[in-house]
């Protein structure tokens, strides 16, 4: 990153002011309206720069962690649209304009958190743009055909044209950013494939000092996460209902009444845990299921750290994640007949597992980890 006294010989007043403070911060998010992935990363980044200012798209204060609620939120003009907090996918037509309206004159470093779009303000020439990419927005690229189809009639006219016209400004935009970092390898490679840049590798941080193994191991697996259709919910309690082994489902969402009708007696459904609850989930699972590929993935990284291993599906971020025959399994077709023969060797690969091994596996992942990385990056540029 550019350091003040080189920020001074550019001229100017920000510059004049640079050279005797430290620079100034901005974080970019493309919305606040739920706890997830990508809020957490820019919780973790407001511990690296605590004095940061973040602006958003749409933010719901009622909705975030304490940290975030306190800190110095700057919304758009689109927050102050009807209903932004509820239907803000709707007016992703506008927050293109939204973004490029907002004034980062005064900041040096600007990291956008990019998954909605984020990527596309507009910063001075001398200030360095570093954008932590968790994915290019999947609506517009890979699942787009998936949202279309799940669209209302309305939605699904309008979309062909309107989201013809974001695909031409998400890749424009990508030219605004001076280094990205992507949150896993299967990301990278989605970057390289969409906006075709280069991207550095720095996977998100996981709060791994909070979990711990059991000495109390049940007989069950577990599966969470939200039940709708990119998840594929449904091949773990197909494959379930077919082996007759134990299986939790935790989780709502859209396919939930479907699942339940399809399930057999073995699976049990809880709607939601709160964390300490899902802590012993983890520490007591017999193994943790995903059958999604995600962009990363937090949850197996959580149940590694409590002792457990994982079957999961070969691909996305999973691949960074799960070490084959060291702290979980693969399958490697987004099917209930894949899912069933990972779980058949799961059973005989539980006799030779270490739990110790994939405590220490996840400890790579871990926030100070991440700390360091980004660190790094962010000192070589």
């Amino acid at each position: 990153m550019h350091s003040p006294v080189a920020l001074a010989d550019h001229g100017g007043l920000t510059a004049q002011r640079a050279a005797f403070s430290a620079p100034r911060v901005a974080i970019v998010h493309y919305w606040f309206v739920a706890m997830r992935g990508g809020e957490r990363v820019v919780e973790r980044l407001l511990h690296l720069y605590p004095d940061a200012d973040i602006f958003t798209n749409v933010v719901d204060p009622g909705k975030l962690s304490d940290r975030l609620a306190a800190a110095p939120i700057k919304a758009g003009f689109v927050d102050r649209l009807p209903f932004s907090r509820r239907l803000y996918q709707y007016y992703l037509p506008l927050m293109p304009m939204a973004l490029e309206g907002l004034d980062l004159s005064d900041y040096d470093l600007v990291i956008s958190s990019e998954s909605g779009p984020a990527k596309g303000v507009i910063t001075r020439p001398d200030a360095t743009h570093l954008c932590y990419c968790h994915s290019p927005m999947r609506y517009l690229w890979d699942h787009y055909h998936q949202y279309r189809a799940a669209a209302s009639p309305l939605a699904r006219g309008a979309m062909p044209y309107l989201y013809h016209r974001l695909r031409q400004w998400d890749v424009a935009s990508s030219a605004r950013v001076d280094k990205f970092i992507a949150n896993s390898s299967f990301i990278q490679r989605r970057i390289r494939k969409v906006w075709r840049r280069e991207a550095e590798v720095v996977h998100p941080p996981v709060e791994t000092q909070l979990f711990g193994k059991s000495d109390d191991v049940g007989d069950s697996y577990l599966w969470v996460g939200q039940m709708v259709p990119y998840k594929r919910p449904e091949i773990a309690v197909e494959a379930f209902t077919a082996n007759g082994l134990p299986l939790t489902m935790v989780g709502t969402g859209s396919m939930l009444n479907r699942l339940k009708a399809m399930a057999g007696p073995n699976i049990t459904f809880i709607d939601r845990l709160d964390f300490a609850s899902l802590r012993r989930a983890y520490a007591r699972c017999k193994a943790f299921v995903m059958t999604a590929e995600e962009d990363f993935g937090i949850t197996p990284v959580e149940c590694m750290a409590s002792g457990r291993p994982v079957v999961a599906y070969g691909g996305g971020g999973a691949l960074d994640t799960v070490v084959p025959g060291v702290t979980g399994l693969f399958f490697d077709r987004q099917d209930a007949s894949s899912l069933a023969a990972a779980v058949g060797e799961m059973e005989s690969f539980l006799t030779e597992f270490d739990p110790d091994k994939a405590i220490a596996h996840a400890a790579h992942f871990s926030s100070d980890c991440f700390d360091r990385r980004f660190s790094r990056v962010v000192s070589a540029l």
